[in-house]
């Protein structure tokens, strides 16, 4: 396999490169700043020293245009963005947009995604904020760029600019004048803050945004090549195991090194607090002795985890903060009512790799290398694991094999570096395994929705009433409490306590709010203020649950009405482009009210606008069940998603076909177990994930133009109508609904068993 090998690059390497347009970096403290980066859904890492113009996108937080874009004497062009490469395909969009708008083509252009040392900050990659705010930024700035290029390029021919344009890389006069952008930076360096307004390209003279682009990350994942941080394997480099306690509540008691320390190839043994790890010249070598110190270790264990079989009853009797989402009642005419609770377990991310991390001290700074979702944040909290000023660590993001949200590749990334503090001058990778995958993850909160519904005579909701009890769906690194092996260090860092807020954005009641039109409404979180497990944000946080069961309810809705259930959801619409995406979808699938599926199959549709502020997105799906069985096969699904413009449609596509794949695993397979003590679900057989064999014959997806509007993020659009649009094909093949997930065989058959 290729190696990859750490880079000799700096930020003064970078700047002070011959001949070039920097606009790059700034230099202005980042500790100075106030206003919060786009993208941050609850904390507060970015910002600038004064209060920005109302500039677009992340330029809000980084207004400097030389934090974007470098061009070079050559003319190649260097564009950075503080969003990571998650598998969203952003690597490819972004290069488009600079492209379009700084007149490169795409082959001359690179990206630098998320480093402390090189990139602009934009806190973390969460929330579908990538094209919306650093692309947005990155199109802003790259304009900006241009004129400025095209403006030089008018003094030196003495023209006004009115009468010069650029194209690939050139700037060209009326009378056949060219100068190349490398000839016009060779003795500039160019800064300074951007301006509110730019001067963007017409949609209609698009060369390079909206057309179809095959991803630049994906040549390497699916050919064996250098991909993933997991790959990474620098000369001189020491393998890193980590040995877990046994659950989460245990404590380290005693542990004999001595029979370690001597086993074959172990460099050191790592012991601080409960926190214990071994260094060693092999992996083999790494894994042997991180069995072996396993076996030499005591623990001290106690019955810390709610009872499993009623987790609802749990859940809703910690004890609760309540948090208003909306609150617009108003006296009804209500002729009937009704309700519906629905359940699901917490889950984890289900990454294919385990979480990995890289670090390296030298000379006083530790540079880590990892696949967070936030290298600004983990920065910070890993300084203050290390009791070392932020300065003294460097983050840099590497893209790893699986992501979803915030899963161990943070606490991976402080393993790292803990265990580099011992050796230093060597790099260390830290390799998780499956069962600390598994069982160690921060996973998605479990929760409970209830919800009521006040109706007029003809079925048409006129009052609405949804609660949902969850935890808080973002303990993200800030503070090195929210890192594993800080937790368990002697000095302990304690958790970050969450706290309640109710923002546009949402967190666990992101999407509690329908988009429909109910003339009176009442939503409301109760804030679970205890955790009984570790857990933080998988892919939409809240957004998949709420879709779920106001989707799932909308359905038997529509059913008590006797209508059908795409109509019924068009009535209570009054957004157009909610209403395009729903009747898209249903043209596309073949949708006709009333229409009898075959013997064993079902229809099921949903809808959502992700966060009720990106993209819309409408599945309508086909499923057959086995009634003898409870075994669902996914057959077919039709999706149509309004992300506002588009950049790369096959990117968009990516996102809503995996969503919905992501959705379906959810709801027909996957939920933790575990005992009052342990965690028990630690492999595949255990915590089963839809396989490629269970995957349908076609997932089409038709993408509605919207161009000249701003982009809206679709990374996580399709979860919440994919997994609701699953349930209500199931509940339309067997005729009875199952409120709680995940839909196992078991309770998929128990279902249609009670029909008949």
């Amino acid at each position: 396999m290729e190696r990859m090998t750490i880079p000799d690059l700096s930020r003064r390497s970078v700047l002070f490169g011959t001949g070039a347009l920097v606009m790059a970096f700034t230099m202005r403290p980042a500790l100075a700043q106030t206003t919060q980066a786009p993208g941050d859904e609850t904390q507060n890492f970015q910002a600038v020293e004064q209060p920005a113009p109302d500039l677009p996108g992340s330029l809000k937080t980084n207004p400097n245009l030389e934090s974007w874009i470098r061009i070079e004497a050559s003319g190649h062009a260097t564009i950075f963005t503080g969003k990571a490469e998650l598998g969203q395909g952003i690597k490819t969009a972004l290069l488009q947009i600079a492209a379009e708008e700084l007149k490169i083509p795409f082959e001359g252009l690179s990206l630098i995604g998320p480093d402390t040392v090189l990139s602009p900050n934009e806190g973390y990659t969460a929330g579908s904020h990538s094209i919306q705010d650093s692309g947005t930024a990155i199109r802003h700035a790259a304009a900006q760029a241009r004129d400025i290029l095209i403006g030089e390029a008018a003094r030196r021919l003495s023209l006004p600019v009115e009468q010069l344009r650029a194209e690939k890389g050139t700037v060209l006069g009326p009378a056949g004048q060219k100068l190349g952008y490398g000839e016009l930076v060779s003795d500039h360096l160019i800064e300074g803050r951007a301006q509110p307004v730019s001067k963007l390209t017409p949609a209609g003279d698009f060369v390079e945004m909206g057309t179809p682009r095959h991803r630049i990350d994906i040549p390497g994942k699916v050919t064996g090549g250098a991909a993933y941080i997991q790959d990474m394997r620098p000369d001189g480099m020491l393998h890193g195991r980590i040995v877990r306690p046994p659950s989460p509540a245990a404590r380290l008691q005693s542990v004999d090194l001595s029979g370690v320390e001597t086993m074959p190839g172990v460099v050191k043994v790592v012991r601080d607090g409960s926190f214990l790890g071994v260094l060693a010249e092999k992996e083999w070598q790494a894994i042997k002795a991180m069995r072996a110190l396993s076996a030499a270790a005591q623990w001290s264990e106690q019955a810390s985890l709610p009872e499993i079989n009623d987790l609802p009853k749990a859940l809703m009797a910690i004890p609760a903060e309540d948090g208003v989402v909306v609150d617009k009642q108003v006296p009804v005419a209500v002729t009937r009512t009704q309700e519906a609770t629905f359940t699901r377990p917490y889950q984890i991310h289900g990454s294919i790799g385990p979480s990995c991390g890289l670090a390296h001290l030298v000379d006083g700074l530790t540079t880590v290398w990892t696949h967070t979702q936030g290298v600004y944040p983990d920065q910070k909290a890993i300084a203050q694991m290390l009791g070392v000023p932020i300065e003294q660590v460097r983050c840099i993001h590497v893209e790893g094999s699986g992501c979803y949200g915030h899963n161990g590749a943070d606490d991976a990334a402080a393993d790292a570096a803990l265990l580099a503090q011992a050796m230093p001058g060597r790099p260390v990778k830290v390799q998780w395994m499956r069962e600390q995958e598994h069982a160690w993850e921060p996973f998605s909160p479990g929760m409970v929705t209830k919800v009521r519904a006040g109706l007029d005579d003809k079925g048409n909701i006129l009052d609405w009433n949804y609660e949902l009890w969850s935890n808080s769906h973002n303990s993200r690194p800030g503070t090195a409490g929210a890192l594993l092996p800080a937790q368990h260090m002697a000095k302990a860092f304690p958790p970050d306590v969450p706290k309640l807020q109710i923002t546009p954005e949402g967190n666990g009641d992101r999407n509690s709010n329908p988009l429909y039109a109910f003339p009176s409404r009442h939503v409301i979180w109760h804030f679970l203020t205890e955790a009984p497990i570790r857990v933080s944000a998988l892919r939409g946080l809240g957004a998949y649950m709420n879709v779920f069961s106001i989707e799932n309810f909308m359905d038997d809705l529509a059913v008590q009405a006797k209508a059908d259930p795409v109509e019924y959801r068009l009535r209570h619409l009054q957004d157009q482009r909610a209403k395009d995406v729903v009747s898209r979808a249903a043209e596309m699938f073949g949708w006709k009210a009333g229409q009898a599926a075959p013997e064993g199959h079902g229809y099921g549709f949903a809808f959502a606008r992700y966060k009720n502020l990106a993209a819309y997105c409408a599945v309508a799906l086909e499923v057959k069940v086995e009634p003898e069985t409870g075994r669902v096969r996914l057959i077919r699904a039709s999706s149509a998603v309004d992300a506002g413009e588009v950049v790369n449609p096959n990117g968009v596509a990516n996102q809503v076909q995996g969503g919905i794949i992501q959705a379906a695993s959810w709801t027909l397979y996957e939920g933790l177990t575990f005992d009052r003590t342990r965690i028990t679900s630690v492999d595949w057989s255990t915590y089963p994930i839809m396989r490629f064999d269970a995957l349908p014959e076609a997932i089409d997806v038709d993408i509605i133009p919207r161009h000249g509007t701003p982009f809206l993020g679709a990374g996580e659009c399709s979860q919440g109508p994919g997994g609701a649009a699953v349930a209500n094909a199931i509940t339309h093949a067997i005729g009875r609904r199952v409120y709680d997930l995940p839909l196992t065989r078991e309770r998929v058959r128990d279902a249609a068993q009670k029909r008949v």
